[in-house]
């Protein structure tokens, strides 16, 4: 066992060790506006060994993952990168909010996989199905109806059914490699 895998946050502190806290990362970020702490921030957490905080903060749940801060980091550093180990640390340690936000992440992932493509109804679906509450899902209900109505979200076809698949296993076969 290596040390990544003795202490999963080593990982994150030590891609985020060389940060010098330009800020350039929450400037580009298009979702900073929504999140609790700027992404300079948690990575200043990250290195003064903060995880706690780190680990309590919502903004690694906000990455869209547009590679922004990637792309314009000064110093070259796996921000996004970051940012999805954060979210898999937050799943493997069950973080506050961990089993609500993986249950869209895996509804999305499935629906993409079956699918093809995002199909807005079904992703909801299956995502207010795993919830396991009926009142969410009535709560979304007059939104959906509107989006359908102004042709915003379609109901599934099959189009592009299945087409990921062979991309997806390649993914699952290269990713089980030691």
């Amino acid at each position: 066992m290596n040390a990544k895998h003795a202490d999963p946050a080593a990982e994150i502190r030590e891609h985020m060790a060389a940060c010098m806290q330009c800020g350039t990362c929450s400037a580009s970020c298009p979702n900073a506006a929504f999140m609790d702490v700027s992404p300079r921030r948690l990575w200043r957490l990250a290195q003064l060994n903060r995880m706690d905080l780190v680990a309590a903060s919502r903004t690694f749940w906000m990455c869209s993952a547009c590679y922004m801060c990637t792309l314009r980091c000064p110093r070259g550093l796996p921000t996004t990168e970051t940012m999805y180990a954060l979210k898999r640390l937050a799943a493997r340690t069950d973080a506050p909010g961990a089993r609500s936000r993986q249950a869209f992440y895996r509804a999305f992932a499935e629906n993409l996989e079956h699918w093809g493509r995002v199909q807005e109804g079904a992703l909801m679906n299956t995502y207010l199905r795993r919830k396991a509450n009926p009142l969410l899902a009535l709560s979304f209900a007059p939104l959906g109806w509107k989006l359908l109505r102004r042709g915003k979200m379609h109901l599934p076809r099959g189009g592009h059914k299945g087409r990921l698949g062979p991309l997806l296993n390649k993914v699952r076969e290269m990713e089980a490699r030691p």
